[in-house]
C-alpha cells in the first residue's frame, strides 16, 4: 500500500476482533489461562525433589573458585588440567577471585600454554602437527590468495603483513631453540 494523505484505519477493538477471528482473546481472562497458577509466587514451592542434589564423585582434585565453599555438585571431567597449563589454572583458581582480571588473564595464558604443550606433544606421536597444511598457507598459492588480498574490499587488509609473522614466528623460534639445544648437546659430547 502506498503512503497517502488519508488518515490510516484505526486498530479494531477487542469485540470486533473476537467477532471476526474465532478464538481471539481466549487468554484475556486470567481465570481462563492455563499458566496462571504458575504465575503465582509460592515461596514453599520450588519444584525440587531433593534438599541438596546428589554430588558427582570427585576422582581427582578439581579447580574451584575461592568464592565457593565447595565444588559444584556436577562438574566437567572431559579435560582435566594437566602439565604447566594445569598448574597455571590451579594457581589462578586458588589465588584470585573470579571478579579479578588476574584470574581471567591467567586462564587465558593457560590456554595459550596448553596450545603450545599440545603442539609439542604432537611431535611425540606418529602424526605430528604440520604447520604448513594446518595454517592454510598453501592455499594462498593454489586458490588465488594473493589476488584476493590485493583486490577488493577486504576488512582485514590492515594486518596482512602481520599474519605471517604471528603464524610463523612461534615455529621459527621453536626451530631455533631446538637447533641451539642440539648444538649444545653435540658440543658437550665432542669435548
Amino acid at each position: 500500500m502506498a503512503y497517502t494523505a488519508d488518515k490510516p484505519k484505526l486498530a479494531e477493538s477487542s469485540d470486533e476482533l473476537r467477532a471476526r477471528i474465532p478464538g481471539w482473546g481466549v487468554d484475556l481472562d486470567p481465570m481462563d489461562r492455563p499458566s496462571v497458577p504458575k504465575e503465582r509466587f509460592d515461596p514453599t514451592l520450588n519444584g525440587a525433589h531433593w534438599e541438596f542434589p546428589e554430588r558427582q564423585p570427585e576422582k581427582g582434585p578439581r579447580e574451584r573458585s575461592i568464592e565457593h565453599k565447595f565444588l559444584t555438585p556436577v562438574f566437567g571431567t572431559s579435560c582435566p588440567p594437566r602439565g604447566l597449563s594445569g598448574i597455571i589454572r590451579r594457581y589462578s583458581y586458588r589465588t584470585y577471585s573470579e571478579g579479578r582480571a588476574a584470574h581471567w588473564l591467567l586462564l587465558l595464558a593457560a590456554d595459550r600454554v596448553d596450545a603450545v604443550e599440545s603442539t609439542f606433544a604432537s611431535f611425540l606421536t606418529r602424526r605430528p602437527d604440520n604447520p604448513i597444511t594446518e595454517t592454510g598457507v598453501l592455499s594462498e598459492f593454489t586458490h588465488h590468495g594473493l589476488p584476493s588480498r590485493l583486490h577488493g574490499k577486504r576488512v582485514d587488509r590492515v594486518h596482512h603483513l602481520l599474519d605471517p609473522v604471528l603464524v610463523a614466528a612461534p615455529w621459527v623460534l621453536a626451530a631455533g631453540a631446538a637447533y641451539l639445544a642440539l648444538r649444545r648437546v653435540v658440543g658437550h659430547r665432542q669435548n
